[in-house]
């Protein structure tokens, strides 16, 4: 059993307080055609809860309209502790939803940078955060279709 399965989601509101150790230091990119999130069905469908008579999970899978791979901005680390194996950890960096996403039921996406930010994105100057932040602000903008997923 895995304790800790080492891939989580970096709210960019939290860059400079959990996530300050690796924001400016250690960026990656995952690229990505298709993400998955978990919604309610009363908000995917835009229903009143009390109008079910349970609120199920349902998974969507959405995919960007232009059918091309993202660049998702990312960071990384290597955790140690005394006694316990090194966890290697991976955090997408999220963002407020698109509004096809928020009308999918979901409050937050992954962040997509733009191909031509990619090399600065990798080789982040800790101190000049702000080019950091211009990078996830001129992000790409896809629109992302969605259904559920099988």
């Amino acid at each position: 059993m895995v304790k800790y399965p080492g891939t989580y989601n970096a709210r960019r509101d939290n860059l400079e307080d959990f996530w300050k150790p690796l924001f400016g230091y250690t960026h990656g990119i995952m690229l990505v055609d298709v993400f998955y999130e978990n919604v309610s069905r009363a908000k995917m469908e835009g229903t009143l809860l009390e109008t079910h008579e349970r609120d199920e999970n349902v998974v969507l899978e959405f995919r960007p309209s232009y059918g091309e791979l993202m660049h998702v901005a990312c960071l990384w680390s290597r955790w140690s502790a005394p006694g316990e194996p090194d966890l290697l950890s991976f955090a997408a960096i999220t963002d407020e939803s698109p509004p096809e996403v928020a009308a999918a039921g979901h409050d937050r996406c992954i962040i997509p940078i733009k191909e031509e930010h990619v090399d600065a994105w990798l080789n982040p100057d800790a101190s000049d955060l702000a080019a950091q932040y211009a990078i996830l602000d001129d992000r790409d903008g896809p629109y992302y279709e969605h259904r559920l997923a099988a």
